[in-house]
Parts: C-alpha cells; structure tokens; sequence
C-alpha cells in the first residue's frame, strides 16, 4: 500500500463541536499546570524530575525497556554499560537540548529536529536517503503504510511542517495543531530510526514555542502507553480515511489527562521540596541554605563536586556537608566506581512510583 501524504494545512474542518468541547477541558488542565509550575523559583528541579519518567517512557513505546535503578546508575556513572539506559539518557539529553534551543531562538526549525535526533540517535544517519522504508502490521506482517522517499521529498515535507508549526496563518487553536503536527510528523517518518521519540520531542517543544508551557514538563507517552493500540489505530484512520476528528480528540483527552497527573506529581515534589527545606532549617541551622536544598534536589542524586561548585565551597567542607545530610537521614550514599553518589531517596521514590503507575 503507498499511502500519498497530503501537505500541511489538511483541507477539512478542524474546529468540529466536538473537538471544541475537549479543547475547553484540556486547556483549563494545561492551564493549571502552568500557573502552578511558574510558582516554584527552580524549574530545573521539575524539568529533571519529571522528563527522566518521560525519556523511560517515550522509549518503551520503542521496546527500549528499562528500570530507574539502572538509570541512576548510567547517569551517575560515565562507564556504567546498559545500553537501554544509556539510550534513554541520550534521550532526555536531547530534550533539554530541544528547549534550550527554542528558548533562545523561539522557532523549531528543521535543523534543530535533525539536531536533537542526532542525540537520540547519534549512529543512525540522519534523513532517509536509501528507499524501501515502510511501515507494517507488528503482527501479520502487512505493509500498512509507505512514507516519503528520498532525501529531497522528506526535506519538502519536513518544510511544509516547519511553516506549519511557526506561523499561525491559518488561527486554528495550537493544541488542534499539535495533534495535527504530531501526525505529519510520524508519517514523514524522516529517520531510519528515532522518529516516535524525536515526535514526542516536538509535542512538548510546540507547548512550549507557543508558551502553553513555560517548561517541557508535559508528555504524552504514558497517555500513549496506556493506549497503545488506539494511538495507532487512530493514526492509520487519519492516512485511510481522514478521520482527523477522532485523532484530535484522542490528543487533546491525552493533554487533559497527562496534564492532570503531572499537576499531582509536581506538587508532591514541590511539598518534599519545602518539607526538606524547612527540616534542613531546623535540626542544622547552620548548614542549611537555600541553594544548598536546590542541589539536593536538582537531580534525585548529587556529588561532592556538585556541592562544592554550586556553593563555591571546599571539596572537604562540601563532603562534610553530605555526609552530614546522610547522617540525618536527608541523603543516602553509594560508592558507584571511584565516586560516593548521594540519593535523595524520597524524591527518588516519588519520581520511581510515578514513572511505575501505567
């Protein structure tokens, strides 16, 4: 089968009654999570917390499984060899990479997508060039979709979508374009491999670009593991048959959701947050600082060298201050190579219980 992609804008009506009805729901949740995330002063310590979840995530759809316990140990280890877990590293490198890239420029090029694929996928050859990609039924084995071919066609493609997603000529509700770009984007399929992550990327990214978002805290991948088999089946209904209203609802019910449960675990990091601030402040006076609580938090484990260039203090007094932070049951330590790495083990189990809950 040789499905023939259409370029963007699609020509059908794309603010249906229905679709409206779920866009007013999925912005009032995204909405929520936005004005509650700008309230805590270190986005970092959400965007590190929650995108860990979403790059295990995101690459389980691609049947790159792996647990939180072999991430700590890849991130925290240079040499640590699992190949899964250094995959999904690679992939929430590249989405830091994303934003850092859209904060400073305010538009998502095509470039940039190469660029944070090239992260994802740093041995995979950047855009097709050879033919023969297509896409098929996992179970009987059935071409099911054929997507552009040739370097010059994905880039004519990859264009069309890069107008689409920075000028908003057309005034459609960018949420309705989200799930619009995130369809073109699968079906371009411009990478051998890598292209459901790098679209996921861009989900996130697109929130942010069109300050929906002032942080890429939002993801669709668990939305999309829990409902697996409709997320493909919708997206095939799209290329068969054009039913774009049932693939933008399902997306906008996805933000809803999505945007819901990670209001919840934000405010359950933001009260272990001030909680540890506040006991910190108690039972070590003389210890405690502000930034100090900050680098315990910014990733769910820290170093000596971490403490000691985030405080401008000696690698001695920094050693003291962890090991102190352990004795008072804030920190526990693990000798991984040559380095003690220090977890913070409450915020570890949050990040774990909520990356576990499918």
């Amino acid at each position: 089968m040789n499905n023939s992609l259409s370029k963007l804008p699609p020509n059908v009506e794309l603010e249906t009654k229905y679709i409206l009805k779920q866009l007013a729901g999925s912005h009032r949740a995204l909405a929520e999570l936005k004005g509650f995330s700008e309230m805590i002063p270190n986005k970092n310590i959400l965007i590190n917390a929650i995108t860990i979840n979403e790059a295990k995530d995101s690459s389980e759809i691609e049947n790159i499984v792996t647990t939180h316990d072999e991430l700590f140990k890849t991130m925290s280890r240079e040499n640590y060899a699992s190949p899964s877990a250094k995959e999904v590293v690679n992939y929430r490198t590249a989405l830091w990479k994303g934003y850092e890239l859209i904060k400073k420029n305010n538009f998502l090029s095509t470039n940039m997508i190469i660029d944070i694929h090239e992260i994802i996928e740093p041995d995979k050859g950047g855009i097709r060039k050879l033919p023969g990609t297509v896409l098929k039924n996992e179970t009987t084995g059935e071409v099911i979709y054929t997507p552009p071919s040739g370097k010059e066609e994905i880039l004519s493609y990859l264009d069309n979508l890069e107008q689409y997603i920075n000028n908003d000529y057309d005034d459609i509700d960018s949420l309705i374009k989200l799930a619009v770009i995130h369809y073109q984007f699968e079906c371009i399929h411009p990478f051998y491999d890598g292209n459901g992550r790098t679209g996921r990327i861009i989900n996130v990214l697109y929130l942010v670009l069109k300050e929906l978002l002032d942080s890429p805290i939002l993801y669709l991948s668990k939305f999309i593991i829990r409902n697996k088999s409709a997320y493909y089946g919708l997206l095939q209904s799209v290329t068969n048959e054009g039913k774009w209203e049932d693939w933008i609802i399902f997306i906008l019910q996805g933000v809803e959701e999505t945007a819901e449960e990670t209001l919840l675990l934000v405010k359950k990091i933001n009260i272990l947050l001030e909680k540890t601030a506040e006991e910190i402040r108690e039972k070590l006076p003389n210890l405690y600082s502000r930034e100090l609580v900050n680098l315990i938090f910014f990733e769910f484990y820290t170093k000596i060298g971490y403490i000691e260039e985030g405080l401008n203090i000696s690698r001695k007094t920094a050693a003291k201050y962890l090991s102190i932070l352990e004795e008072e049951g804030f920190l526990v330590s693990e000798k991984i190579g040559r380095e003690r790495i220090y977890l913070n083990k409450e915020l570890f189990k949050i990040v774990k219980d909520a990356g576990n809950r499918k």
